[in-house]
């Protein structure tokens, strides 16, 4: 309900109150369950952020691309899957584009510290494969939110091989990980 409201009327122009009183409900109810107004867009933050720690959790890095792959075939939001509504309305607001790129840094914390507590005795070497792995996946969401934009159809058959690529030149720095 509140998407839809931003989508129609822009982010910063849609208040609280008005989402409280579209959902008939009090205006503390809505900060209750959404402390920022962005967390109202990105219901799926712990998740985007988690999600790359998972591929990597238990396994090798050739699962951990077989897995990006299956994501991105099933066009996943993880990946950056969404409509041309969405995409529009978090370039417009810079608030939005502000609270995705500080999703992005969370994706790479909780990738770094997994591989610093995997392998704590090594210098920068855990810290540089995390680094690689979410830039990797930060240019592949946003070419998927670029392709969206422009409302190109085909978008996983267009980035699947740049998806590979990029997953080629990942594994020399990531695959001892």
């Amino acid at each position: 309900m509140a998407t839809r409201l931003f989508i129609r009327n822009g982010f910063e122009d849609v208040t609280i109150a008005d989402i409280a009183a579209e959902a008939r409900v009090a205006k503390m109810t809505v900060t209750n369950h959404f402390p920022r107004k962005e967390d109202l867009v990105f219901d799926i933050r712990a998740d985007f952020a988690a999600w790359p720690a998972a591929l990597i959790r238990d396994s090798a890095f050739h699962d951990t691309r077989e897995l990006y792959f299956e994501a991105l075939g099933a066009e996943h939001a993880l990946v950056g899957f969404s409509g041309p509504g969405f995409v529009r309305m978090i370039k417009e607001s810079p608030v939005l584009t502000n609270a995705l790129h500080e999703m992005h840094r969370e994706r790479e914390a909780v990738l770094t510290d997994l591989l610093v507590r995997r392998h704590p005795a090594e210098d920068v070497t855990p810290v540089l494969a995390a680094a690689h792995l979410a830039t990797v996946l930060r240019i592949l969401f946003q070419e998927v939110f670029d392709r969206t934009l422009e409302n190109e159809t085909a978008v996983v058959d267009q980035l699947w091989p740049i998806a590979e690529r990029a997953f080629d030149q990942l594994e020399p720095a990531f695959g001892g990980y």
